[in-house]
């Protein structure tokens, strides 16, 4: 079967993309706001992009009547965004944030969590959060207009934390003790306990 992006509905390729592309990591991400208000949101477009500099994009779908989400609007106020690790143990947490709630109401607060100070960017970290990238912006593009459009905002990262708890004696993250989530279609995830390993071919010099 086929599927063609501009004979359907917004929505419905949107439904077809999150159901596919699959599993996604999880941006938590928080930002703050002029008036002082800490949003804390998730966004499952998300990944890293380089690593020379060390960089992190996410997109933020605007909302159904075309305006930017509250995270879009904080970043672009004050250049800065801190991604927090989404893990198992704090799912209910990160789910909750989801809400759609005013702008002057801070999601951080209202779903018990707390704000650690960041080192190098404005917006605070959570501190329940095993990891954190502090993230300073590069870029926003857009992409489209109106409902279903998207910001990509693209940042380089600054400082990042560990847990102690997840940094193995070499220097590694311990994927077993970070134990994330990602998002697939509809209200599904999936947790990263089941894994297996696959070493890359060697590189062979030509005519070897």
């Amino acid at each position: 079967m086929q599927f063609d992006p501009s004979a359907h509905r917004p929505r419905d390729a949107y439904r077809l993309m999150i159901d596919l592309i699959t599993p996604r990591p999880i941006a938590w991400v928080s930002t703050i706001s002029g008036a002082g208000v800490v949003n804390l949101a998730p966004y499952s477009f998300f990944n890293g992009v380089s690593a020379d500099p060390p960089t992190v994009a996410f997109s933020a779908v605007n909302r159904r009547d075309g305006t930017p989400k509250d995270t879009v609007r904080n970043v672009e106020e004050n250049g800065g965004f801190v991604v927090n690790v989404a893990t198992f143990d704090l799912r209910e947490a990160m789910n909750a944030t989801s809400e759609e709630v005013g702008y002057d109401v801070s999601e951080l607060e209202r779903c018990g969590l707390h704000a650690m100070p960041s080192e190098r960017v404005l917006p605070p970290r959570v501190a329940e959060a095993k990891a954190s990238f502090e993230c300073v912006l590069h870029q926003i593009v857009r992409v489209g207009e109106g409902p279903l459009a998207a910001n990509l905002v693209i940042g380089r990262i600054v400082l990042i934390h560990a847990a102690d708890a997840v940094v193995r004696a070499d220097g590694t993250i311990d994927p077993e003790a970070l134990d994330t989530i990602g998002r697939l279609g509809g209200s599904d995830y999936t947790r990263t306990r089941e894994r297996f390993t696959l070493p890359r071919p060697d590189v062979r010099p030509p005519g070897k």
